[in-house]
C-alpha cells in the first residue's frame, strides 16, 4: 500500500489517533479481558519515539488514567499491564514489519520503553500502542541511515525551556507541522518550582498542580501534566527525540551534588539530601523519555551523553554539563571579574565526558559535529571595558579552560565542521565560535546556534539587536521572542531558520521565520541569508 505522506499524518492521524483492529491481534494483542481494570483510554500522555540507529529506534508510552494524581502513579492499578506495540511502514498501519508485547509496570510508573533491532536504515517506519480495547495515537519515527551512507539531507529541529505556567506550548505544534526528521530538545522539559514562583501573584497563564518537586511522587506527577500538553504530544509524535537535560528537570542551577539552596554549614547533610532528590528526578526523567536501557539511572546517577551517528553526513554528540560540573563561582549569576573562572582544574563536563568527547572528535569521519548542550557556549561579555569582564558563572564562560579545551580539541582533530546547539538563555542567538575571544586575530573555528524557550519568560520582545553586540563581534545574531530552530543540513551547508512565535500567553499563535544563517562545508562561521 502506498505510505500516507506525513502532512496527511498530521492532518488525518496523529492529532486523534487511528482506532482500527490490529492484523492478527488475537494473538499478539492483548484483549480486553486481560486489561478489565482500564475502562478508560491509558494513553492521556501521549508516545514518543527516540534514540535512532540504523536498524532500530526506542519506543516510549506511560500508562496514565488520571495524569495529575498526586501519588505520581496517573491513576493506575497496582498491577502490571499488558502493552501491545506495532511497527509498520505505512502511517495506516497496514504493512506491520515488527509487533510484540510489553508490560508496563507500577514501579516504573507504567512507562513502556521499546528497544527495536532488526529494520532497514534511513527509513521511515509509523507505530502506535494498545491495551486492551484502547489504541493510542499514530505516531512516526525513522532509522538512521547506514553508518557507510551519506544521506541527501537531514531536517532537525531544535528546541529548549517550556515552562508551563508561563505560557503555551503552541511552539510544539507549529514545529510538527513543520516536519522534521529528527529533533533534539536541549534541557528545561519541565520546570522544577512551585505554582507561580518568581511570577505575579495571579498571573500565571497556565497553574501547575504540586509542590515544588522534591520527591519522586511529584516529579512523576510534573512530567505528567507536562506530557498531558496537547502541543508536546503532537510534536513528540512526529519525529524521533534526541533529550538532554538542564537544571530545572532536577532543580535551578544545581552544580554536580550542590543544590541552589545550600547551608554551607551542613553542606555534608546538604549534599545526602540532594543525592536522594537527584535520584528521584533522574528516574522520572528516564521514565517519561524514549531513552535506551544505557541510561537507566543507578540512584543518583544517570549517564544521557552520548553520540547518535546519521551516516556519514553527522554526529549527535549529546552532552551534560550539570551532572559532572565544578560548582559555579561567586553564585550562580553575572559577576565581575571572577579570574578564578579562568582556572585551568575547572570544569564544566567532568574528566571522563571530556575525553569522551574528544574521542569522539578524533574519530569522527562525518561531515557535520554537532555538540547538542545545554548552556551559552560563546564568550558574552556585558562589559565593554577592556579591562573589567561581566559574564555569566553558570555558562561556559564560567569554565573558560573546559570550553577552550574542547573548542581546541576540535580544532586538533581536524573536524570538518563543528557546530555548538544551545538552550537555556530564553534567547535565539547565533555566533561565531573561537579559541580565544580577547585575540581580534583569532579565527573563527566553529558556529553555536542557540535557541529560544518555547514558552519560559512570556512572549518577550522582536528586537534582533543586543547592545553587548557592539563589543563582543562574534555575536551575529540576537532576539528575545518564544520558538525553536529549523535546520536542513547537506553535505555542502547548513542551513538554520529562528522561528517564533507572535505570543504565548494564549494559544494558537502563527510561527515565522525571524532570521536564517547558512555554514559552509569547510569554511567556519555563519552567513546570513536573506
Amino acid at each position: 500500500m502506498k505510505s500516507i505522506s506525513r502532512r496527511s499524518l498530521i492532518a488525518a492521524g496523529l492529532g486523534a489517533g487511528i482506532v482500527v483492529a490490529l492484523p492478527g491481534s488475537s494473538v499478539t494483542s492483548p484483549s480486553t479481558a486481560e486489561d478489565a481494570g482500564l475502562r478508560a483510554d491509558p494513553f492521556m500522555l501521549g508516545i514518543a519515539s527516540g534514540e535512532p540507529w540504523p536498524d532500530g529506534f526506542v519506543l516510549w508510552t506511560r500508562l496514565a488514567l488520571d495524569p495529575l494524581a498526586e501519588d505520581g502513579l496517573g491513576g493506575m492499578p497496582s498491577r502490571s499491564v499488558p502493552v501491545a506495540w506495532q511497527v509498520a511502514e505505512d502511517a495506516a498501519m497496514q504493512n506491520v514489519v515488527a509487533r510484540g508485547v510489553e508490560y508496563a509496570h507500577i514501579a516504573n510508573a507504567h512507562s513502556v520503553h521499546v528497544e527495536l533491532r532488526g529494520l532497514k536504515p534511513g527509513r521511515e517506519y509509523f507505530y502506535r500502542f494498545r491495551s486492551g480495547r484502547h489504541i493510542s495515537r499514530t505516531g512516526r519515527t525513522l532509522t538512521s541511515p547506514a553508518p557507510h551512507e551519506t544521506p541527501a539531507a537531514l531536517a532537525m529541529a531544535f528546541a529548549s525551556c517550556a515552562k508551563y505556567e508561563d505560557g503555551y506550548f503552541t511552539a510544539y505544534s507549529r514545529l510538527a507541522q513543520d516536519q522534521p526528521d529528527l529533533v533534539l530538545h536541549l534541557g528545561d522539559y519541565m520546570y522544577e518550582r512551585r505554582n507561580g514562583n518568581r511570577l505575579v501573584a495571579g498571573r500565571n497563564r497556565r497553574n501547575l498542580d504540586g509542590p515544588e518537586t522534591v520527591t519522586l511522587e511529584s516529579y512523576r506527577q510534573r512530567h505528567a501534566q507536562y506530557k498531558s500538553d496537547a502541543d508536546l504530544q503532537a510534536a513528540h509524535a512526529i519525529a524521533p527525540w534526541l533529550v538532554v537535560w538542564d537544571d530545572h528537570e532536577v532543580d535551578n542551577n544545581y552544580a554536580g551534588e550542590i543544590p541552589e539552596d545550600r547551608d554551607p554549614a551542613e553542606m555534608d547533610d546538604t549534599a545526602e539530601r540532594f543525592r536522594l532528590r537527584r535520584a528521584a528526578a533522574f528516574k522520572a526523567y528516564y521514565e517519561n523519555m524514549p531513552l535506551r536501557a544505557s541510561s537507566v539511572p543507578a540512584g543518583a546517577d544517570m549517564k544521557i551523553y552520548r553520540t547518535i551517528q546519521w551516516g556519514q553526513l553527522a554526529n549527535f554528540h549529546m552532552m551534560d554539563t550539570r551532572q559532572y560540573r565544578d560548582d559555579q563561582l561567586a553564585g550562580d549569576g553575572w559577576r565581575k571579574n571572577v579570574t578564578r573562572r579562568l582556572g585551568e582544574h575547572r570544569t564544566i563536563t567532568g574528566a571522563q565526558q571530556e575525553k569522551w568527547l574528544l574521542d569522539g572528535f578524533k574519530n569522527s569521519t562525518q561531515r557535520w559535529d554537532f555538540l547538542g548542550q545545554q548552556v551559552f557556549f560563546a564568550e558574552r561579555d556585558r562589559n565593554q571595558a577592556t579591562n573589567i569582564d561581566d559574564v555569566s558563572m553558570d555558562g561556559w564562560d564560567g569554565y573558560a579552560a573546559s570550553r577552550r579545551r574542547i573548542t581546541r580539541g576540535w580544532v586538533d582533530a581536524n573536524v570538518r565542521n563543528a557546530v555548538v546547539l544551545t538552550g537555556d538563555v530564553h534567547r535565539h542567538c547565533a555566533n561565531d565560535v573561537k579559541v580565544d575571544y580577547k585575540d581580534p586575530a583569532s579565527p573563527v573555528v566553529g558556529s553555536e546556534l542557540v535557541s529560544t524557550s518555547i514558552s519560559s519568560s512570556g512572549n518577550g520582545s522582536g528586537s534582533t539587536v543586543d547592545p553587548t553586540m557592539a563589543w563582543n563581534p562574534h555575536l551575529k545574531f540576537y532576539n528575545n521572542q518564544r520558538g525553536y530552530v529549523n535546520t536542513r543540513i547537506t553535505k555542502d551547508s547548513l542551513k538554520a531558520d529562528f522561528r517564533v512565535l507572535d505570543y504565548v500567553t494564549k494559544p494558537g499563535s502563527r510561527v515565522s521565520t525571524k532570521a536564517s544563517f547558512q555554514i559552509n562545508d569547510g569554511v567556519p562561521g555563519l552567513q546570513p541569508r536573506a
